[in-house]
């Protein structure tokens, strides 16, 4: 065999070689991009999901049921090629479709949820910043329309002004039940300043007249006890003070 035929084959080998870790790098990084889309869309089917059955009966509409039912179906749709033995999927396709099907007829049934601790707004808080990403990504994809993107961003926005508001306003009136009008005091002050420091407080004049006056009575209360607010620190105390912080660090979002 001439030396030119033996390099001939050697180089064929060599670029077979190539060739095949190259098909295989493709395939290799086609598999892991298809299992990135799956564990991504089995994501926001949960995320949905979960803000559909968990948001608190007061501020869940039929008009957002009817949002939350259409971007799981249209996960689920996505989510479907990527795994298509999977019947349950399925069947909560035809279970969404069933829903969407009824427009802003279709049934609500999440219970309103009384906001009586730092952990519970914060708990509120975290399922509206889900449901803001939801709605972010739908409209970045051009599965909903930008103005719709808008109208839910303010509507996510005051449900979170509403969630510190009544924290605020139900804590003080369980210091008050508990004849701790120092507590009440705080609490009341704290919902007075988160109204007052808003941007434009205007369209919550009157949860801030009402937070005045509660705060009004609350600080009548400490006068005639003669026991000084100011030095009253515990473990609510602390929880107003962080929640405060937190909110006005990340009211960003929503701006």
């Amino acid at each position: 065999m001439s030396p030119l035929v033996i390099t001939l084959l050697i180089v064929g080998g060599i670029a077979i070689l190539i060739v095949i870790g190259y098909i295989n790098h493709m395939l290799e990084n086609r598999n892991l991009e298809r299992a990135r889309q799956k564990a991504e869309f089995t994501d926001r089917v949960r995320r949905s999901r979960d803000i559909s059955e968990a948001l608190p009966g007061q501020y869940m509409t039929p008009r957002l049921k009817l949002l939350l039912a259409k971007l799981q179906l249209q996960s689920c749709e996505r989510l479907l090629p990527l795994d298509k033995h999977n019947a349950a999927l399925k069947e909560q396709m035809e279970e969404l479709r069933g829903q969407i099907a009824q427009g802003e007829s279709i049934p609500v049934s999440n219970t309103p949820q009384k906001i009586l601790s730092d952990a519970k707004a914060k708990d509120i808080r975290y399922q509206l910043e889900s449901l803001h990403g939801q709605i972010g990504r739908a409209a970045k994809e051009g599965a909903l329309p930008a103005q719709d993107a808008k109208y839910w961003n303010q509507e996510i926005r005051r449900m979170l002004i509403t969630t510190n508001v009544e924290l605020f306003s139900n804590l003080g009136h369980l210091a008050l039940q508990q004849n701790q009008p120092g507590q009440a005091r705080l609490a009341f002050e704290r919902g007075v300043q988160y109204l007052r420091k808003l941007p434009d407080p205007t369209p919550y004049e009157t949860e801030l007249q009402r937070l005045e006056m509660q705060l009004a009575r609350a600080n009548a209360m400490v006068l005639d006890t003669g026991k000084p607010a100011a030095d009253d620190t515990n473990e609510l105390t602390d929880g107003l003070k962080s929640l405060d912080s937190d909110d006005w660090k990340k009211k960003q979002i929503y701006d």
